[in-house]
């Protein structure tokens, strides 16, 4: 058991770094490495995925909280666009997650391999959505937090990859955009860990210690680790060439996608 802890806190701590270095999703880190981790430990094949993306979301509620009351003291959140987002974003994100609860591991690995391929293709190519339009109403809000709420919930992540681009569209300087995405995570991953929580409730072969599928071992080193280093990830980013990093973390990210799409076939 003591073991595992440190193997968990080890993730974390990676998670935080590179969230903090490249603001990049903790949860694209997270969750293959705790699919790997929980293939060591023999958890049954069929629960690693759901097990890591479940665990991945509650880890964010973490993280989240210290990220975005940092940007709040900025002025870096736009409260309003959180406002009009987020019962969107806490249906889309609660239903998601139920229903990600019924499928097979095997649909889940092949879903997140794909989201892994359009971002690290996305990091590669380092292209930003032009603002083009303005906000939506709240019919339309409503929609797009519903969208990405789902999405995250099927890959365990806080959404800034699918929000932080969606308000650039819609006219949002960048720093706004990213100081309000990082608000918008908290209710993501609230609304995810219950729905994943709910959704395995009854499930079979859970190991010990789980709470419906949030595995609260590794929740506990995850959270602990990451919310420690995601600070020194920030300070590093301020002295190392991002750009250059996240391409060579566009090119990780494709190896582990190709590994666990491998895996899966």
């Amino acid at each position: 058991m003591l073991t595992s802890f440190v193997i968990y806190c080890l993730v974390g701590a990676v998670a935080g770094i590179l969230a903090g270095l490249l603001g990049i999703g903790g949860g694209l880190v997270i969750v293959p490495m705790l699919v790997y981790v929980f293939g060591v430990l023999a958890i049954p094949q069929e629960l690693t995925m759901h097990l890591a993306l479940a665990t991945s979301m509650a880890s964010i509620m973490f993280t989240s909280i210290s990220s975005f009351m940092a940007h709040h003291r900025r002025g870096a959140v736009q409260w309003e666009v959180v406002r009009r987002i987020v019962v969107g974003i806490f249906t889309g994100t609660f239903l998601g997650s139920c229903f990600a609860s019924t499928l097979s591991t095997g649909f889940l690995k092949i879903f997140f391999v794909v989201f892994l391929y359009v971002v690290a293709v996305q990091l590669l190519l380092n292209k930003k959505p032009r603002g083009s339009r303005e906000m939506p109403g709240m019919a339309g809000m409503f929609a797009v937090g519903n969208v990405i709420g789902a999405v995250s919930s099927f890959v365990g992540i806080g959404g800034g990859t699918l929000s932080v681009p969606f308000m650039l569209w819609c006219n949002i300087r960048v720093h706004n955009a990213i100081g309000t995405s990082a608000a918008i995570g908290l209710p993501i991953a609230i609304a995810g860990t219950a729905g994943y929580i709910y959704g395995g409730w009854n499930a079979a072969e859970l190991p010990p210690y789980s709470l419906g599928f949030v595995y609260l071992p590794a929740l506990l080193g995850i959270a602990a680790a990451s919310v420690l280093t995601a600070p020194l990830g920030v300070r590093l980013a301020h002295s190392l060439p991002v750009d250059k990093l996240k391409r060579v973390f566009a090119i990780l990210l494709l190896v582990v996608a190709t590994k666990m799409l491998v895996s899966v076939l």
